[in-house]
């Protein structure tokens, strides 16, 4: 039966690297690349030299070889690996219950990619504000108009991003500036246009110096922002902790692999080590869970 098991999980796991390489290759940009420096110029085989039939590798041929590997890490994302991981696990332990959890395990990661993702796009559209706070108040000093001034400045910091189009228009032809302004301050990141909105409807309403304002919302967009740089270093020693409780059943593994107990075998292929790998995948996933719970909450309430 173990046999019979290890034969049909050989069989998927060579399937599965199979179509993954057919899907690489199919629209994989470099193939074309690596057949013609394969069949002319550097690569050329036989021949004109006297290596005969060797390929001769030049440097063109190893910046080549560096350019897809990066082509494919871009290609293929971290959440992706899980799976091959799991892969391996399930040749290793002639089990498919490895692949079946890092399958499960992909859209997780996926998910954490994308909010981390979304995390620096909002830290950086949260920059350009303060940038654009910045430009806007020294050209409003040094005597342009408004919206002239408004109009250089998204031109040189891009802190109005997608919605800049609405917001000069709104400047260049006398529209609503203010309302155009809360309205990009919807992305995320993008808050301090609200505080820009603010100034200018106080500056177009009572008069008031739009530079001074300006000044101020830039000094506490600052603070802001470095108070939150201060709290991620403070909490980076959680993190730190959620990181290797993560990896601590992997180092387990490797461990006891080391001194011939054969882990896989037992987790994998009996009825208490099936037992132990759910409590302590249960146990490990409540672990993150509260560890990355705790995070969130210093950085909310920060």
């Amino acid at each position: 039966m173990s046999g019979a098991v290890q034969e049909s999980v050989t069989g998927t796991a060579v399937v599965c690297g199979g179509a993954a390489l057919w899907l690489i290759g199919r629209g994989w940009p470099g193939a074309t690349r690596a057949r013609m420096l394969l069949a002319g110029g550097e690569g050329r085989a036989g021949g004109g030299g006297r290596g005969g039939g060797v390929v001769r590798a030049g440097p063109s041929w190893w910046r080549w070889c560096a350019g897809e590997l990066r082509g494919l890490r871009g290609r293929f994302r971290g959440e992706w690996w899980v799976l091959v991981v799991g892969l391996g696990g399930a040749v290793l332990g002639a089990s498919v219950l490895p692949v079946i959890v890092g399958a499960a395990g992909v859209p997780v990661l996926r998910r954490a990619r994308l909010a981390r993702e979304a995390r620096r796009t909002g830290e950086r559209r949260g920059d350009a504000v303060i940038a654009l706070c910045g430009v806007l108040a020294g050209e409003v000093r040094a005597g342009r108009h408004p919206g002239e001034a408004l109009l250089r400045a998204a031109r040189e910091s891009g802190g109005l991003g997608e919605a800049q189009a609405a917001v000069l228009a709104a400047a260049r032809f006398g529209g609503d500036v203010p309302s155009a302004l809360a309205t990009a301050a919807r992305r995320p990141g993008a808050d301090g246009l609200l505080g820009l909105a603010a100034c200018w409807q106080v500056a177009v309403d009572r008069g008031a110096g739009l530079a001074a304002g300006l000044d101020r919302l830039e000094g506490a967009l600052r603070a802001e922002r470095d108070q939150r740089a201060e709290l991620r270093a403070q909490l980076a020693g959680a993190r730190a902790t959620a990181v290797m409780l993560a990896g601590l059943p992997v180092f387990g593994l490797c461990l006891g692999s080391a001194l011939g107990a054969d882990p896989l075998r037992v987790l994998l292929h009996t009825g208490a080590g099936l037992a132990c790998l759910v409590v302590g995948g249960v146990l490990e996933g409540v672990g993150l869970w509260w560890v990355l719970r705790i995070v969130r909450g210093a950085e909310g309430t920060g």
